[in-house]
């Protein structure tokens, strides 16, 4: 009878060491421990893998992430300029009340590709990314890539900027910012960036109607997620919607999508416009955005 309580007592002891081990250590297992099979950051960091819009809530207020730490991941050569990334803080302190920013900049080899799908650029976030939600710290991955969209043609008027397609994901495509602002007399290499990045970014906030509900109806009818007030940041007719060749493909084939896929010509046309009658070349923010954000737990806006 006494061997078989101590039996018992051992066997308890076992289960509830190795259930202690798996609620509360969150530092990765060993390659011993997984049998050399590395763990899947999808499966450690569930909370950054959800859909485009999610986390607007956690962004925007400090109730359950007081800090953002916002990860840039760049090809060697291939780094933002310091300008839109000072403007991307401005924009970021403006909206959100996160007064505790930290930018993590991260140096990449090229992938070697001619041209990038959705799913090549999650599958190199999950190979490459290293700022995830830790604590009361939320984590923000943007990957600044050296090849163009798949899908893209300059001839027939596609020309991909950026996309989301996480709720803390994004990409710009870097090579192809600086090949539009080239092509430009009036637009820098910091204003196709800067609007790149916040119009993004406004989407992992969760404009329009993408997790941060619209207080005012300002949906563009024939453009899901984005707005059709002229001007602002997210205005519809920066969006390619169904007409892009890459987007379609992907979802055709069950791929990883993206909610907006954004316009390079549509982008460089409307700063082009602004610069010429003396306004500022990235677009703001209107004031339903503005207001949409606010009630969502944004800062309030007192410019007015």
């Amino acid at each position: 009878m006494k061997k078989s309580v101590i039996f018992l007592l051992s066997l308890f002891l076992i289960i509830f060491l190795a259930c202690s081990k798996s609620s509360s250590d969150n530092t990765p297992m060993t390659d011993d421990e997984t049998g050399g099979v590395p763990e899947n950051p999808q499966q450690l960091f569930p909370a950054n893998f959800q859909a485009t819009g999610s986390s607007a809530n956690d962004i925007l207020a400090n109730t359950n992430f007081d800090r953002l730490r916002v990860e840039i991941a760049h090809v060697n050569g291939f780094r933002p300029t310091d300008v839109a990334i000072n403007e991307f803080q401005a924009f970021l302190q403006q909206f959100t009340f996160k007064e505790n920013i930290e930018l993590v900049f991260t140096v990449l080899e090229s992938p070697n590709e001619e041209d990038l799908t959705l799913q090549e650029i999650s599958d190199l976030e999950i190979e490459n990314r290293t700022v995830y939600n830790e604590g009361t710290t939320l984590g923000i991955y943007i990957y600044f890539a050296d090849a163009p969209s798949e899908g893209d043609d300059l001839d027939e008027g596609l020309v991909t900027l950026g996309a989301v397609y996480r709720n803390t994901s994004m990409v710009v495509y870097e090579r192809t910012v600086r090949t539009l602002a080239s092509r430009s007399g009036l637009i820098t290499n910091a204003d196709v960036e800067s609007a790149t990045l916040n119009h993004e970014f406004g989407h992992l906030l969760g404009l329009v109607n993408l997790g941060t509900p619209a207080v005012n109806d300002h949906e563009d009818a024939d453009a899901e997620n984005h707005c059709n007030v002229n001007p602002c940041l997210m205005r519809a007719e920066l969006e390619f919607g169904g007409t892009n060749k890459s987007s379609i493909a992907s979802r055709k084939a069950g791929e990883l999508h993206s909610s907006c896929i954004l316009d390079g010509l549509g982008l460089l046309k409307q700063m082009e416009s602004s610069v010429s009658r003396g306004l500022a070349a990235p677009p703001d923010l209107d004031a339903e955005c503005q207001l949409d954000l606010e009630t969502n737990g944004g800062r309030p806006n007192t410019s007015s």
